[in-house]
């Protein structure tokens, strides 16, 4: 009789614990569990994936490209500076913000979202070249302003300290990986804008080698870590290009709406994504619409489409 009843009391307890087994594992909807979003500042198309040598970017189209999806029309279709279009990529809204770095984006990031989905603020990171682009972490929005605020680690030490060297940029990119595991990430780089201002024509192709070189860096370590080894989906883009050669002095400036400055490149690779180059016409703020339905977490003020041709 006492086994009788124990089985009766433990039976609903295995059927409630099975129950919600199955529930979890219908609801992750996606092999995606981190995202990393790589952003090359100011290169242009025309030197990049437009070149069809692609001789300045050996490693991405000798090593990478293939494993993932290219999209040959992808555009920045804001103001095209450096925190308008990261802005527009961060909260999927584009907003015409002052470029000093002294202007909040006026709706929360995807950072944000994320953080107040996992209550964590270790699992998304800012990390960046630039000082100025520490404000992405933040918003003027009332409901969202200094909270679910991700860590970051932009220029020198932080917001008016100045710029740093994209070298020392990707060895803290791959400590705080190693250190937080982290599972959105936005990495930026200063090359090949910093030298594209500089007027310096060998400069500006070397810096886009160099950060081509630093991608393939990242590309290994993503494949051969344990944590990050196909569970990460990697976007690599631009915030905005540079101008035509015919417009304003040609590649030493941008921001304004020519093919040259809106053109940008486009890669996407993941365990949910297909492969191969496509020709769909999509933009910066789509990126936010993608990782959020990636990492399943609520982004209202998103005004972006996901991405659905992306995914298998």
């Amino acid at each position: 009789m006492k086994k009788i009843l124990l089985i009766l009391l433990v039976f609903p307890m295995l059927f409630t614990t099975c129950k919600k087994e199955k529930k979890e594992k219908k609801e992750k909807k996606y092999k995606t569990e981190n995202v990393i979003i790589i952003v090359v500042d100011g290169a242009r198309y025309s030197e990049t994936w437009g070149d069809s040598t692609h001789q300045h970017i050996p490693y991405f189209s000798n090593e990478i490209a293939e494993f993932g999806i290219v999209n040959t029309a992808f555009y920045n279709n804001g103001k095209t500076s450096t925190i308008s279009g990261f802005a527009a990529l961060t909260t999927g809204v584009y907003q015409e913000l002052n470029n000093d770095g002294l202007e909040l984006p006026i709706t929360p990031s995807i950072f944000q979202y994320l953080i107040k989905k996992t209550f964590s603020q270790r699992n998304a990171w800012i990390i960046n070249s630039k000082d100025k682009l520490e404000i992405l972490g933040n918003c003027l929005h009332p409901d969202w302003k200094d909270k679910y605020m991700p860590l970051s680690d932009c220029g020198i030490s932080g917001l008016g300290s100045g710029k740093r060297n994209d070298s020392l940029t990707l060895k803290r990119f791959f400590n705080i990986l190693s250190e937080d595991t982290p599972k959105l990430t936005l990495l930026g780089f200063v090359e090949p804008d910093f030298s594209g201002h500089q007027n310096v024509w060998e400069d500006y192709l070397a810096g886009i080698e160099k950060t081509d070189k630093s991608i393939y860096e990242i590309w290994e370590y993503i494949n051969n870590d344990p944590y990050y080894s196909e569970t990460t989906t990697l976007f690599i883009t631009n915030d905005h290009g540079r101008h035509l050669d015919s417009i304003n002095g040609g590649f030493q400036n941008h921001g304004d709406g020519c093919d040259g400055c809106r053109h940008i490149n486009f890669f996407a690779y993941g365990p949910d994504f297909k492969k191969g180059i496509i020709n769909i016409e999509r933009e910066l703020i789509d990126i936010s619409a993608t990782v959020s339905e990636l990492l399943q977490f609520e982004s209202e003020y998103v005004e972006g489409e996901i991405m659905h041709e992306l995914f298998e």
